[in-house]
């Protein structure tokens, strides 16, 4: 269904002749919008960011590509979401849902950035990581994530909400970090696994006991 619709669907945007370069080498073109997207202010005609190829843009939904932000590799913008000012998505990217992704940052890996999701500064996603929710991402120290952990040797991600709370997500768990410290003591409780996620969750909320302070320093 997808596919048809896309398919059916009228071009929201061009390629122009105007180009630049990835840190990569790969050519990049200027998009130019075919239609309004009220969303985003966009009119027919505005010009937007960088992007290698249509495939890094969904040609379907509101999604777009603004100011100086380049999308290219295998990475995908789509649905609603928005990447603008100097970001960078590549790698194996998705930026989806409601997700904004802005300023200086940078998505790249496997990374997804989805929901209400918003990824700005000089925050940078990579690797396997998800943020997603209200997760709000503005500086490096708001994301994190530990590779091959647990009985399944998998990614625990956890970052920063716009309450300024933790989130989490280990394989098919996603709740806020007292959760998953519930959640781990009752499937896990004394044993090694048990007791290196115990180390794992006092390391984040050192992190993040030190938000407000870096925020406020970054300011």
């Amino acid at each position: 269904m997808t596919q048809t619709v896309e398919r059916n669907a009228p071009k929201k945007y061009e390629l122009t002749d105007e180009t630049t370069k990835s840190w990569d080498g790969r050519t990049l073109h200027r998009i130019r919008a075919l239609v309004a997207i009220a969303a985003f202010g966009v009119s027919v005609g505005d010009l937007g960011g960088f992007i290698e190829a249509e495939t890094n843009l969904k040609q379907y939904g509101n999604a777009w590509v603004s100011g100086d932000a380049q999308v290219f590799g295998d990475a995908q913008v789509s649905g609603n979401a928005w990447v603008s000012g100097n970001a960078r998505v590549s790698g194996d990217a998705q930026v989806s849902g409601n997700a904004w992704v802005s300023g200086n940052a940078r998505v790249s890996g496997d990374a997804q950035v989805f929901g209400n999701a918003w990824v700005s500064g000089d925050a940078q996603v990579f690797g396997d990581a998800q943020v997603y929710g209200d997760a709000r991402v503005s500086l490096s120290v708001h994301i994190g994530w530990f590779s091959s952990v647990g009985s399944e040797a998998g990614t625990l991600t956890y970052f920063r909400q716009k309450d300024g709370s933790i989130y989490t997500n280990r394989g098919c768990f996603s709740g806020t970090l007292d959760e998953f410290e519930s959640a781990v003591d009752r499937r896990h409780g004394d044993s090694r696994i048990g007791r290196e996620y115990d180390l794992l969750i006092q390391f984040i909320r050192l992190r993040a006991s030190a938000w407000e302070e870096i925020q406020q320093e970054a300011a």
